[in-house]
């Protein structure tokens, strides 16, 4: 890695908080355009050579125009035109974000799908979206699929290294190139998780995408020595937003394609990050068995999006890395804070967002001095215009009270592609509904008891899952590695049940022992008993979706019959 920094000066930040035609279609553009180190390498990929060493490759933003315009001419050579969907299935890593930059600056439509999707849900939903061609790593199973229907077949389904292998200079680009990107223009379709039926596909706006964001080019830690791991699925919102804000500040990212500790660790050993930005799914790993110590030691931050995160793992990570004076006393001069000692441990960031919403739109942070207190979410950002808990006819409850999250922000979805049916379903009172349960205290912090989907409905009453599950992960945390808390039928309305990965040094305890040890837990918390536990001892038994999200509606049907007798 270059000794140069990469990163934007301040001034050229906050001259990007303020552009006026500054959104998710150009934020590449703007970079270039404010930042003097533009040629110097800060988006990294990683490969593996032959002695089994990690090797980084870095990009700059020139780097990335030059990709972004050569992918750009071959799909503008094959029709590709502004607003046209187009399907874009390829792994994880920097090369979706590279088919996001070259569609968005023709004014097209990318529909960013996750390759692990199953292929007969991927198959319905580019239909639903209507594309106009898929480009894809192995497009044999789509063509196949095609010719069973050739009424539904796209213009184009090639393969990516078609594209990789283009010959450019053969292709023009269009006469007004990158595209003029309008407020309200459609920039990408994100997919939901599809486990049933077709998946919801959110659209991102060109100027939605950006609101919020814009104190990060501030506020978001950008000293010469940070870097930053995106573990995040690039094909997901949640990854496009740390893309988006990595390159305006020019911030050394290494972009991961996988999010297995097999292989983030060694990445993180190379690398050195000192920001990780997950789901949930890489911080469950990292936090058990033995701690990254050596690839997290100048890591001071963790940042957490899409499911929530819980405090049973957060309570290791924060154990980790070193937090500088910078990051704890930002006003202090750079003199003053060279001469200021690191504190041990590290924050993490629990963000509740989701594609919907457009970015986190809450955030709690942990550090090691940090009292529990679970399933807060902290307060609204300050892009919420509002934030309330809601009943079902739209009326904010009182303090307290849980009813359905709700917020009205600029970043919000402009809604459902091709299903304006659905996107009314979520809005509600001038309000749109974030599909979680929570309550707000009186001092205005909120707390996300669970998803409106997964809420258990007992004879006596409602349970909410994910209280439940911190219970087990904080306070059972040398059984149990891992949890999914639902819902399953009997006895008159549904019984709370537990799947659980055991840790290594539990691998010999029966499910009866965990449900001892975890109802008594619960007890003294004040919540609802476990009806069953049962033990995944294999993937297939704890099954997680594209994403690294536990698949809910699956174990529901797996175990519906558990009390029943059917």
């Amino acid at each position: 890695m270059s000794d140069q920094s990469s990163i934007a000066p301040l001034s050229a930040r906050q001259q990007l908080m303020t552009e006026p035609t500054l959104g998710a279609g150009n934020f590449l553009d703007h970079a270039i355009a404010v930042n003097p180190n533009r040629s110097v390498p800060y988006a990294f990929s990683h490969s593996t050579d032959h002695r089994g060493r990690v090797v980084l490759r870095g990009h700059s933003l020139l780097d990335l125009a030059a990709l972004r315009d050569r992918y750009a001419r071959w799909y503008h050579a094959n029709g590709v035109r502004a607003g046209d969907p187009v399907g874009v299935v390829v792994a994880e890593g920097l090369e979706p974000l590279l088919h996001f930059l070259a569609l968005s600056a023709l004014g097209a439509v990318p529909a960013l799908i996750n390759d692990a999707m199953r292929h007969d849900v991927m198959v319905r939903y580019l239909n639903h979206v209507g594309v106009v061609g898929v480009v894809a790593d192995d497009p044999t199973r789509l063509a196949a699929a095609y010719r069973e229907d050739p009424q539904r077949r796209p213009r184009f389904v090639a393969m990516t290294a078609e594209i990789q292998a283009f010959d450019a200079e053969s292709a023009p680009l269009p006469e007004v190139y990158p595209y003029r990107h309008e407020a309200e223009d459609v920039v990408a379709l994100i997919h939901s998780s599809g486990t049933t039926g077709t998946p919801k596909s959110t659209m991102l706006a060109h100027r939605q995408f950006w609101d919020g964001k814009q104190p990060r080019m501030v506020r978001f830690p950008a000293e010469p020595t940070d870097r930053l791991m995106s573990l995040m699925p690039h094909t997901h919102a949640g990854g496009l937003s740390y893309f988006l804000t990595a390159t305006l500040l020019g911030l050394p990212t290494v972009v991961m394609g996988d999010w297995r500790r097999s292989v983030v660790e060694p990445v993180m050993e190379a690398f050195r990050p000192t920001m990780v930005a997950s789901f949930p799914r890489t911080f469950v790993e990292l936090a058990t068995g033995e701690l990254p110590v050596e690839g997290a030691a100048k890591v001071h931050s963790w940042f957490n999006t899409g499911d929530s995160a819980h405090y049973g793992h957060i309570r290791r990570l924060v154990t980790l890395g070193e937090r500088p004076a910078g990051l704890i006393k930002p006003w202090l001069l750079p003199q003053e804070r060279a001469e200021q000692p690191a504190l041990p441990g590290s924050q993490f960031i629990d963000g509740l967002g989701s594609s919907e919403m457009g970015m986190a739109l809450f955030g709690q942070v942990t550090t090691p001095e940090s009292v529990r207190n679970d399933r807060c979410v902290g307060k609204p950002l300050e892009v919420v215009t509002r934030a309330a808990v809601l009943d079902g006819d739209g009326a904010e409850v009182p303090d307290g009270t849980v009813g359905m999250l709700a917020i009205v922000s600029p970043s919000r979805t402009p809604g459902y592609w091709n299903n304006a049916k659905l996107t009314e379903t979520f809005e509600l009172a001038g309000y749109w509904l974030t599909g979680d349960v929570a309550r707000r205290d009186a001092e205005g912090n909120f707390y996300h008891l669970d998803r409106t989907v997964d809420v258990i409905d007992t004879v006596d009453g409602p349970v909410y899952s994910l209280p439940v599950e911190e219970v087990l992960l904080a306070d059972c945390a040398d059984l149990v590695q891992d949890c999914s808390v639902i819902g399953v039928s009997g006895d008159g309305g549904q019984r709370p049940i537990a799947v659980v990965r055991l840790q290594e040094g539990a691998a010999d305890c029966s499910a009866e022992d965990v449900r001892e040890a975890a109802n008594k837990a619960l007890a003294e918390a004040g919540l609802a008993a476990l009806a069953a536990v049962s033990i995944a001892r294999t993937p297939a038994e704890f099954p997680l979706g594209p994403t690294g999200k536990v698949l809910k509606r699956e174990l529901r049907t797996r175990f519906a019959t558990l009390f029943t007798g059917q």
